[in-house]
């Protein structure tokens, strides 16, 4: 999967967070969406200017930013 067809960022939208390309959607909202129970197909339902390939790129965004350990460091 090469999320960067579908994902990018822009500085003038929601002040440069990775959003869906073409839209105002973040990943942020998608992963706030599947972290609250919704499935794919409520998502594509209620945003349907999305596709599934473009929620996808979501998940493969994330594992590149995993991978390149930008996240926070869980201390317990």
């Amino acid at each position: 999967m090469e999320w960067q067809q579908f994902i990018t960022s822009d500085k003038m939208i929601l002040p440069g967070k990775p959003i869906i390309k073409g839209t105002r959607i973040s990943v942020e909202l998608i992963l706030e969406l599947f972290g609250s129970g919704w499935t794919e197909n409520q998502i594509l339902e209620a945003y349907p200017n999305l596709s599934t390939d473009s929620i996808r790129a979501v998940f493969a965004y994330l594992k590149d930013c995993l991978q390149q350990e930008l996240y926070f460091p869980i201390t317990s």
